[in-house]
């Protein structure tokens, strides 16, 4: 199948090497020049536009930063660009409006569009085992599984356009409240004067388990290899976190929902972030905790 991929960065790279490492013809295309030099030695064809990149494609496949740049890129260069029926993914994080909003101008124009965000990382982005959230209609899915199989280990039909979103944004908001508790776990645990390897070993079989603490340990040297064991470069950076925080929150408010733990994660993100540390993974807030 012929592909475009629009947003080559850290997750994007690695999500359109795996397309072209399943037999796909990838029509890539990112602002960065040294994302698209990439692009190309992991064997994707670049282009100088994402109007080039999506002209002839039978689907098109996007990771962009934010809702404002997936609305302008859909709407300004693929929108009657792409082919007639080309099926449409985005698997940005945004906000579930917007989502619901491109899906519906996508569809009057004549394209299946679907909102795909991921879960996984750059590492699941690199070892194509990322999970797939995915809102759209059973037809869309089913024509898009097969590409997101291509990059993932799970591809979920979550509902009607824009729910993949909403599973994205409620599915992060548990994992920055799980890191901060966590995080604040092990630094009780320290000064209490336990050793850390031991109080993993006891709470990673007992109620306290979770994600954050078995997968993703925030301390060095306990439990499986994480970025604390990298000084907490690479993985899931704080940045991004707050975004995805902020989005669910902005949900909140649209709902009437109270989520008194997700707006205090999101403040504690927000200082670790503007302290400089907005590049660092999101588990090392475990240094201004202790």
């Amino acid at each position: 199948m012929i592909i475009a991929f629009i947003g080559l960065g850290n997750m994007g790279g690695g999500m359109a090497a795996n397309l072209v490492k399943a037999g796909h013809t990838v029509r890539a295309f990112d602002l960065a020049p040294a994302a698209l030099e990439r692009a190309a030695a992991s064997g994707c064809a670049t282009f100088t536009s994402a109007r080039e990149a999506v002209d002839g494609a039978e689907a098109v496949v996007s990771m962009l930063p934010n809702g404002a740049i997936v609305r302008a890129v859909y709407t300004a260069d693929v929108f009657g660009t792409a082919p007639a029926g080309a099926l449409l993914l985005d698997c940005s994080t945004i906000d579930v409006a917007t989502a619901r909003d491109v899906a519906d101008t996508a569809a009057a124009a004549g394209y299946a569009m679907l909102d795909a965000p991921v879960s996984g990382g750059i590492g699941g982005a690199n070892a194509g085992t990322l999970t797939f959230m995915v809102g759209g209609t059973p037809e869309g899915f089913a024509r898009a599984e097969p590409i997101l199989k291509a990059m993932g280990k799970a591809v979920i039909h979550a509902g009607a356009p824009g729910a993949g979103q909403a599973a994205k944004i409620c599915n992060n908001m548990i994992l920055g409240g799980t890191m901060i508790a966590t995080c604040e776990a092990f630094a009780l645990a320290e000064k209490l004067g336990l050793d850390l390897q031991t109080f993993y070993d006891i709470s990673s079989v007992s109620s306290g388990q979770s994600w954050s603490m078995t997968s993703y340990c925030p301390v060095p040297g306990v439990g499986p290899q994480s970025p604390a064991d990298n000084g907490y470069q690479g993985g899931f950076a704080a940045a991004l976190m707050l975004k995805d925080l902020k989005l669910a929150l902005e949900a909140g408010a649209a709902t009437g929902t109270p989520l008194a733990i997700g707006t205090r994660a999101a403040e504690l993100y927000t200082a670790f972030a503007e302290s400089g540390h907005g590049n660092t993974d999101f588990s090392g807030i475990i240094e201004t905790l202790r």
